[in-house]
């Protein structure tokens, strides 16, 4: 059977075509979904700051490696920030920008009843909307792009994304992060039967990456130097488009988060990871610039999460795709800007 033939008919979880009606979906849809697990009573706070109303350190003092110690110390005060969302009408008062087809992160899974929105990162949002409204369901979740996680922030679509979104230098120029709360890297997503093995072995390979995504900035930046002889394939908005295209075959890899493309590789059987991570990333919360207060309300939600909730998410939905033992995965003790 030819390559394109044989990747026409949509295969994996729910069906691939069901997977791609859900991007469509997540372009035109504001999602206002309950709730559907229980959540962990906070514990105790480990580490209070003051408030702090300004922005994160300038991206010219950044550098990569260290971007995730530059958020700032957890706070238990409110301040502009809050207090708007506490005052906004309705009851829906904490506005999230999520994925919803990225498969046990955010996705509304077809086999439950409604199709609720479930995973790894929407238990962590109704963790926060529990800290800063006193209820974990007060979420009007918003479906957005990979390509449209920033531009949602800076125009005031949403409050904070929760979209397994890498803090680097070039996005504080942006937004404001919280500290980290998963590690992860990129990794090459292929089918098993390809020769590829590996990032380095992708010579002549058309490469499927997402708009704004720091897989397509990586591979970008290593075929323009030579490091790599891949095919840059255009960009996709939606990471899952990648799959798609994968799976149509109209690419031959795809290069994302090796944490996104576990849970890809479980949707079809077909796919395997291809050789290590590449890199070392890590997950946070992002913020508007100036939302200090919330950034330092989200870290202290997260203070007591890595000891009281994270790993309870993490059984439920990740050790299936990453393997029962969380501890490649679980984000550093934090460091805080201006720590020594």
């Amino acid at each position: 059977m030819d390559a394109a033939g044989g990747r026409t008919r949509l295969r994996g979880w729910g069906g691939v075509g069901a997977m791609a009606v859900l991007c469509a979906l997540a372009l035109s849809f504001v999602l206002l979904l309950p709730r559907t697990q229980a959540h962990p009573e906070p514990g105790p706070v480990t580490s209070v700051g003051p408030v702090v109303e300004g922005s994160q350190a300038r991206a010219s003092t950044c550098e990569d490696a260290t971007a995730q110690d530059l958020s700032l110390p957890p706070s238990k005060a409110s301040g502009k920030t809050i207090d708007a969302i506490k005052d906004r009408p309705g009851t829906r008062k904490l506005i999230v920008g999520v994925d919803q087809n990225s498969y046990r992160w955010g996705y509304r899974n077809p086999n439950n009843p409604g199709a609720e929105l479930e995973g790894f990162d929407i238990d962590l949002v109704h963790r926060i909307a529990e800290d800063i409204v006193g209820d974990p369901d007060a979420v009007q979740f918003k479906a957005i792009p990979t390509s449209q996680r920033i531009a949602a922030l800076q125009e005031g679509r949403v409050d904070m994304v929760v979209r397994t979104m890498t803090i680097s230098c070039e996005r504080l120029k942006d937004v404001a992060f919280s500290a980290p709360y998963f590690r992860t890297g990129q990794q090459v997503l292929a089918p098993k039967s390809s020769p590829v093995k590996g990032y380095r072995d992708l010579a002549g390979k058309r490469v499927c990456t997402a708009a704004g995504s720091t897989a397509r900035k990586k591979l970008a930046g290593d075929v323009k130097s030579g490091a790599v002889k891949a095919v840059v394939a255009e960009a996709v908005p939606n990471q899952l488009d990648c799959l798609v295209r994968l799976q149509l075959g109209e690419a031959d890899a795809v290069i994302t988060d090796g944490a996104l493309a576990a849970s890809q590789a479980a949707q079809d059987p077909t796919l395997e990871l291809k050789g290590p991570a590449f890199t070392t990333e890590y997950y946070g919360v992002a913020m508007k610039k100036d939302a200090g207060d919330l950034v330092g309300r989200v870290n202290r939600v997260l203070a007591d999460y890595r000891s009281d909730g994270w790993q309870a998410s993490y059984d439920k939905w990740l050790s299936a795709t990453l393997g029962k033992d969380a501890k490649p995965y679980r984000p550093p003790v934090p460091a805080y800007r201006g720590e020594s």
